[in-house]
């Protein structure tokens, strides 16, 4: 069975040239969070989610195992298909929820914050890319009528134009002229991507006070700093965190690929605190909000959305 075409419980698993075990897991544990897979129900065969993904049943098994370990599936075993767990909500919240990767532990969390009448997002990031993606499914769920927030704002920080980034960089040992010319066409496709999906996301939101008479409010402001780690705050409640792990990769800049050191947002691991699920979240939760305001209100400055 072709990937573009396979499914698991009727939805399409995304194509990918090799899935790991720890890759199947993100995704089924993806689908149970969104509710794709529900509490109580019976999972797919381990031969039909091995079909599936394209992949051995020993990495399902240790897919299945892992989620297992999260208290999110039970009756794991050879003999008969897996459960999704009745209760599956603490296994994503406080102290005990594993880290996922950022587009699948955003996401839904997102989507959680604008099922409430008033909605407050703020976000530091190098680019908005993630939280643009993560926004989009919240909107699709407002327009198909199953939520509406009456209130909507959202602010980002993102670092300034007019410094030099520490990433992404070149990678190459180079003349100092050299150097410094790949420098700036890093920093001016940077740009371009800040730019392009800040507009895309303020755009977006903005949007429902057209068609559907939201109160919006979308802000950005500009980082003196490169920031090495990333944090979403949702609503007061919620604070969601990953670093940038920079790794050595090739990149597509002018059509000449060049060996950058960079950090793909959407892949970091993104670990979450939440109010009121023991004092080490609420602390968290309450600094993370206070350092955000702090920056926002003092070193940062107007950020304007157009390529030079």
């Amino acid at each position: 069975m072709s990937l573009e075409h396979a499914a698991v419980n009727g939805r399409p698993v995304p194509p990918r040239a090799q899935w790991t075990y720890r890759e199947v897991a993100d995704e089924l544990r993806a689908r149970i969070r969104s509710g794709s897979l529900r509490p109580g129900q019976r999972m797919p065969t381990q031969a039909q989610l091995a079909d599936d993904f394209g992949v051995e049943r020993t990495a399902v098994r240790q897919a299945l195992r892992i989620l297992q370990s999260e208290h999110l599936l039970a009756n794991v075993s050879k003999g008969s298909p897996a459960t999704v767990a009745e209760d599956t909500r603490s296994a994503f919240r406080g102290p005990g929820a594993p880290p996922q990767p950022t587009m699948a532990g955003l996401g839904p969390r997102v989507a959680a914050a604008f099922r409430q009448q008033d909605v407050e997002i703020d976000a530091l990031c190098l680019t908005s890319v993630s939280l643009t993606l993560a926004v989009n499914e919240s909107l699709r769920q407002i327009h198909a009528g199953s939520m509406k927030p009456a209130k909507v704002r959202v602010r980002v920080l993102m670092p300034s134009r007019d410094i030099d980034l520490a990433f992404p960089a070149p990678a190459a040992d180079l003349e100092a002229e050299q150097e410094a010319a790949l420098g700036g066409r890093l920093q001016r496709h940077w740009l371009a991507h800040r730019n392009a999906q800040g507009q895309v996301l303020r755009h977006n939101l903005m949007a429902l006070r057209a068609t559907h008479g939201t109160e919006v409010r979308v802000e950005f402001r500009a980082l003196p700093f490169t920031p090495p780690v990333k944090l979403y705050l949702l609503n007061g409640n919620e604070a969601l965190f990953a670093y940038y792990t920079l790794s050595r990769r090739g990149e597509q800049l002018d059509r000449e690929r060049v060996d950058v050191y960079d950090a793909t947002g959407v892949q970091q691991m993104l670990f979450a605190f939440e109010q009121g699920a023991g004092p080490r979240d609420t602390t968290f939760v309450e600094q993370s909000h206070l350092w955000f305001n702090s920056i926002w209100n003092t070193i940062s400055t107007d950020l304007t959305l157009i390529d030079p």
